[in-house]
Parts: structure tokens; C-alpha cells; sequence
């Protein structure tokens, strides 16, 4: 995952955690607008998201933190 997917992810993650909590949940949609206006990132983020680790749709956001910061960055 390319290093600035994975410092979007985390800074997504940790002001969901500051709003709601640490149980909020997310999809990998959270870190795109609504619009879809880099599909290659898109593609990476749900690649690494579905066929790499096997998420459910909604994973707690808390979560996906840990596992992107295991990560070694690209």
C-alpha cells in the first residue's frame, strides 16, 4: 500500500475514533469523496481491503488502524 494511502487511512480512522469512539465502524468508502476522482487508489484501497485481508464491509475503525500501521509502506 503506497504511503499516502495508508496516512489517509489513518488520519480518517483516528478522527472517526475522536468523534464517535473507538467502536465506530467504517468501509474503505470512508477515505474517498463522493466522487470517485482517483480510481486507482480506490481499486488499491479495496484490493488491500477485500482480497487481502478479507474485511466485512463495516470493520471498526480502530482496527483498520492497527492493520494499516503493521503494514510496510510502498
Amino acid at each position: 500500500m503506497r504511503d499516502s494511502l495508508q496516512t489517509k487511512i489513518i488520519e480518517v480512522c483516528d478522527k472517526k475514533i475522536e468523534k464517535k469512539g473507538e467502536t465506530v465502524g467504517l468501509s474503505f468508502y470512508a477515505f474517498f469523496k463522493n466522487r470517485n476522482d482517483d480510481p486507482e487508489l480506490l481499486m488499491e484501497a479495496a484490493t488491500w481491503w477485500i482480497s487481502t485481508h478479507r474485511l466485512d464491509h463495516f470493520e471498526k475503525a480502530l482496527k483498520i488502524k492497527k492493520l494499516v500501521q503493521s503494514e510496510p509502506a510502498t
